[in-house]
């Protein structure tokens, strides 16, 4: 399962300070794949990838230590109404998330998606959104 970690540097808790994956993973045992960040001096976002039988333990520990988790069911949505089956998205996604399938229509694997939004961009018919 895919959660998405936000925090700020602001405010009492300060998780952007702790190694805060480090500790969920020594302390759980869980393996956390880290597959985007983007953290600067004064807040972050990272999307991290978790077995989904751990997904909730991660996340009770990762809120108390103060930071925010979003549970990243469907990270990317599309709208079939305005798909038109172009392959725009084919092209541009790092991690194969889009295909067609035997009968020319897009095809969708969520769970590959790290939100880097070229899908979205490339759309011309703005049938694709993130999950906000």
């Amino acid at each position: 399962m895919k959660l998405l970690l936000s925090f700020s540097r602001k405010g009492k808790a300060d998780p952007g300070r702790e190694p805060v994956i480090a500790r969920v993973v020594k302390e759980t045992g869980v393996l956390i794949n880290v597959e985007k960040a983007n953290i600067d001096s004064m807040a972050g976002e990272v999307l991290i990838d978790v077995p989904d039988r751990d997904a909730d333990l991660v996340r009770r520990r990762l809120e108390e230590m103060g930071v925010a988790v979003h549970v990243m069911e469907n990270a990317i949505t599309l709208d079939e109404a305005e798909c038109v089956d172009c392959g725009a998205c084919i092209s541009v996604c790092p991690q194969e998330v889009f295909s067609f399938d035997e009968e020319w229509r897009l095809r969708v694997i969520a769970e590959r998606c790290v939100l880097c939004g070229k899908c979205i961009r490339a759309c011309p018919h703005g049938a694709l959104s993130q999950q906000g």
